[in-house]
């Protein structure tokens, strides 16, 4: 078994190497056209590209050929050939290029315009990709061709899916799968299924994409079709997922793993390792989650495809969340920084702008090269950050709640302690023969008694005047307190936090909110309740009322 394993390492190490030189090949002979522009050197790139088994036909010119016609070639077939080497932003350029040499409405016009509305799918670009992908369905419309208008409006629909117009896209793709049935091209309506698939899925209707998704299946099965089967496993695990069945989603999406890593199709293999990681968080397997989405973000960062990666970052952070905190929050912040540089109001004003001009009736998804797995994605990635979401603020609620029962506890304990003060100097003045007198050393400007050696009830009730003493003045905080009491602002802070259990401010605070509730009750307004209980302003203290006690002053003073 170690042997076979071996063997077949280097057998894919050979045909990797090969495939590599066979793109320098192919990048060399073009940069040689680049340089001399000759009809020679253009046939010398034609003649690997037809080695390569890349183009349909042979492609060769005579020297009387026009030189704008054969840049106008050269161009594109570089553009596609970078589009299939996943090199998306050589084959923009030299589509931009190949498209300015056309002139009037062909039907090769018409492919670079798909193929540049392709690119810029895969670039993140809705808007670009929208304005080409719409040209390229005009010519074909009036071409009249079924094949063709099928092929040209799901590269349109795929970009408004991916532009969270979901509900149009399936208005679209059954006028897209009517062309196909039209044209009797199975291969075609195995890709427009495939997309119905993802339509339905981003729209929740996870029984319509999970059977969209195996008629697509079994179409590629029957035309012997392996890398696209691949794909429509890829959907249909998407659908299972939606559905809650993932064991049966993990196998689908590791069938057509390999089969995109053999065939080299790496942006599908990076996508599908997404949905794989995502699967594998749903069953709480975050450790076997980790490698896919970090392979992930590797190959979409190197491809230049920010949108798929900002869904890998946002699975590694979930997948580390919890055994790697520190590099769990580096990959959020990677995350929300693709997300806010990527989804700006103006470009989805864009996108609605040209959704209105193009016309509902004439829009819908991809060429049969492009498949659009971004917006399930997306779903996916929302409903995961909103479960975290939830959670947190559950938590946070919880805390505050347990702060909320807190403090009126310590309230009722203050109050209690207020009492038990009150009834004892009664007590002290019912034993004095001569109340002038009592009242007399009442008023009587001394120095406050040390706290030293009383108890810690004692303690708390001196605490607790003084506060009440001095929250009209508004110097009833730590420093005046222990000047007040001759200690030092430590020693006060520590022995006030080891009578009630909590920090000083939190005390001084309860002792507010008791004060202020005892003054609503007597029905002074607010602002005087906010005055005397050592706020300069209502507002600071209605937002501190309910901060602590979870209702305003109004709402107190009404349930009372």
């Amino acid at each position: 078994m170690i042997k076979q394993i071996i063997l077949l390492v280097a057998l894919l190490t050979i045909c990797s190497n090969a495939s590599l030189a066979q793109s320098d090949a192919v990048e060399k002979a073009l940069n040689q056209y680049n340089s001399a522009l000759t009809v020679d050197a253009a046939n010398q790139f034609f003649a690997l590209l037809d080695r390569e088994q890349f183009t349909e036909e042979k492609i060769h010119f005579s020297p009387q050929v026009p030189a704008d016609s054969v840049r106008q070639q050269v161009w594109y077939w570089a553009s596609e050939w970078f589009y299939d080497q996943q090199d998306y932003n050589q084959g923009k350029d030299y589509g931009l290029k190949a498209l300015k040499l056309y002139h009037g409405a062909s039907e090769s016009k018409a492919d670079c315009l798909n193929l540049l509305g392709c690119i810029y799918v895969r670039l993140g670009d809705f808007k670009n990709a929208a304005t080409y992908a719409k040209q390229c369905l005009n010519i074909d419309m009036a071409s009249g061709d079924h094949d063709r208008i099928s092929s040209s409006m799901n590269t349109l629909a795929g970009i408004y899916m991916a532009a969270h117009q979901a509900d149009e896209a399936e208005k679209l793709i059954v006028q897209a799968i009517e062309h196909a049935d039209l044209a009797k091209n199975p291969a075609r309506k195995a890709v427009l299924l495939g997309t119905a698939s993802e339509i339905y899925h981003s729209l929740t209707q996870e029984e319509k994409a999970l059977d969209y998704a195996q008629q697509a299946y079994d179409l590629e099965q029957k035309l012997g079709r392996s890398l696209p089967a691949a794909y429509r496993l890829d959907q249909k695990a998407s659908a299972l997922m939606g559905l809650k069945r993932y064991e049966e989603a993990e196998k689908a999406l590791r069938e057509a793993i390999p089969v995109m890593r053999e065939q080299g199709d790496l942006h599908s293999l990076a996508i599908a390792s997404n949905h794989l990681g995502t699967c594998l968080i749903w069953q709480k397997r975050n450790d076997e989650a980790f490698p896919f989405f970090r392979e992930a973000a590797d190959l979409l960062v190197k491809m230049g495809d920010p949108v798929n990666e900002m869904y890998s970052r946002r699975g590694l952070c979930l997948s580390l969340w919890e055994s790697n905190p520190d590099r769990a929050r580096s990959e959020l912040n990677r995350f929300n920084f693709l997300k806010d540089s990527l989804y700006s109001s103006e470009s989805a004003e864009a996108l609605a702008r040209l959704n209105a001009e193009f016309g509902n009736d004439q829009l819908t998804m991809e060429n049969e090269q492009v498949r659009n797995a971004r917006t399930r994605d997306r779903i996916i990635a929302v409903a995961l950050l909103l479960l975290l979401a939830a959670a947190a603020w559950w938590v946070i609620r919880r805390q505050r709640h347990r702060q909320q029962q807190h403090i009126n506890k310590l309230m009722l304990e203050i109050e209690r302690l207020k009492a038990e003060s009150e009834a004892a100097r009664a007590a002290m003045v019912s034993n004095q023969a001569d109340i002038s007198d009592v009242e007399e050393a009442l008023t009587d400007e001394e120095p406050a008694p040390t706290v030293v050696g009383v108890t810690e009830n004692e303690f708390l009730t001196r605490v607790i005047d003084f506060v009440n003493d001095h929250l009209e003045l508004g110097d009833f905080g730590l420093e005046n307190m222990a000047d007040h009491f001759a200690m030092s602002v430590s020693t006060l802070r520590r022995r006030l936090q080891d009578a009630t259990g909590v920090a000083p401010k939190s005390y001084i605070q309860a002792i507010q909110m008791q004060r202020a509730c005892n003054l609503l009750d007597n029905g002074l307004q607010i602002a005087d309740v906010a005055m005397q209980c050592g706020f300069t302003e209502p507002g600071s203290f209605t937002r501190t009322f309910k901060r602590v006690l979870g209702l305003t002053p109004s709402q107190y003073r009404a349930r009372a």
